[in-house]
């Protein structure tokens, strides 16, 4: 079916089903269950077939194993024999059926009856099925729903796509009063809209701004590195002066005298009285 050019057509999906119910039954006896062997392009999907007596049908009723048609239900036109289809989409429900605004969250469900009177083969019209005592019941024990909190809906699909809802009023179960394709969808979800791209505009200014606050923060490292060293500088040169005013007070004081307008330092005496190291004198 993928690859075709009739891909996630459900109308010619039915047809290929029903195709495929001819090719089984005529080969198989009335009252019995079979499984149809699909193409290995269809996997995922499952379907079943019954040719059953109509008499019985009315009396009995059929189980499928997701779907149960109770007693009481007349097939129209009358015949004497009807072949029931019972179809799982399974993971190629989304592909063949969607519902507006709304997710799936279960696999499309459906079944049809038609005139199987003739032994050799199926008729192509669609019979008409109606419920006189309890309604159809399609079962869904599959959900795949994460948020208990969101409300499950019924949905069946008719002619043109058309949808209907209705409520769930048993768990995992919808019921219908005919024929049809069903599932179970939710309120539609959509994914948090993602951030737009800074427009280049921005990344400018941004890039402009960076480069102004690295200036800045450049320019007020150096000068604090100055004031640092200007401030290390002074205090090196202090602690110098101390160390030679207090070196000075320990030595031997001198005199002091003006000259001029400068007081200078002076040795109040010769200590060591000059000798001549020749006594010969010219």
């Amino acid at each position: 079916m993928a690859g075709d050019t009739k891909s996630y057509d459900p109308v010619y999906l039915q047809e290929l089903f029903h195709s495929y119910a001819n090719e089984t039954l005529s080969k198989h006896h009335t009252g019995h269950f079979y499984n149809l062997s699909l193409p290995s392009n269809s996997s995922g999907m499952q379907v079943s077939v019954i040719r059953i007596r109509s008499r019985e049908f009315w009396a009995t009723g059929v189980n499928f194993s997701s779907l149960r048609i109770p007693p009481r239900v007349i097939a129209l036109p009358f015949v004497k024999r009807i072949a029931l289809l019972n179809e799982n989409l399974g993971n190629w429900s989304s592909h063949y059926y969607q519902v507006p605004n709304h997710s799936l969250v279960a696999p499309v469900v459906g079944f049809s009856a038609f005139d199987a009177s003739n032994p050799s083969t199926l008729s192509n019209e669609e019979l008409t099925l109606i419920v006189s005592g309890d309604p159809v019941s399609i079962l869904f024990p599959d959900i795949g729903l994460k948020d208990k909190n969101v409300t499950l809906k019924c949905v069946k699909f008719g002619a043109g796509m058309s949808v209907e809802f209705s409520n769930m009023t048993t768990p995992n179960e919808c019921v219908a009063k005919g024929p049809g394709h069903f599932s179970v969808v939710i309120p539609f979800q959509p994914q948090p809209p993602r951030p737009l791209p800074p427009s280049p505009k921005i990344k400018e200014e941004r890039s402009w701004k960076s480069w102004v606050i690295g200036f800045v923060a450049g320019f007020g490292g150096l000068v604090l590195l100055i004031l640092i060293g200007v401030a290390t500088y002074k205090l090196v040169r202090r602690k110098m002066i101390r160390k030679m005013e207090s070196e000075s007070e320990k030595a031997e004081p001198l005199d002091t005298t003006w000259i001029g307008r400068s007081r200078m330092p002076s040795a109040s005496m010769i200590r060591t009285q000059p000798a001549l190291e020749h006594e010969y004198v010219p």
